[in-house]
């Protein structure tokens, strides 16, 4: 189990007003005395209630603005 130090939650939110939630644990491939080696692992998603949980329990949460053009959309033609 990670601590407070070594772990984040994160709410992407888009203009659409859809909010996705992850978790994201600090990792070390080498030392954990070893600043250099320390990085962020990959995202993994959690439920709304579980970051806000660990929102009230202190743990470090992050919201992040997604402001992105929405996808362009290509017609192909069907061969016959």
């Amino acid at each position: 189990m990670h601590s407070r130090q070594t772990v984040k939650y994160i709410c992407e939110t888009y203009p659409s007003g859809n909010k996705y939630y992850y978790k994201q644990e600090m990792i070390t491939n080498g030392s954990w005395e070893d600043i250099s080696t320390l990085q962020w692992g990959t995202k993994r998603p959690v439920t709304e209630r579980t970051f806000r949980a660990r929102k009230e329990e202190g743990y470090k949460t992050q919201v992040v603005y997604i402001d992105k053009e929405p996808a362009v959309v290509l017609q192909f033609h069907q061969v016959k």
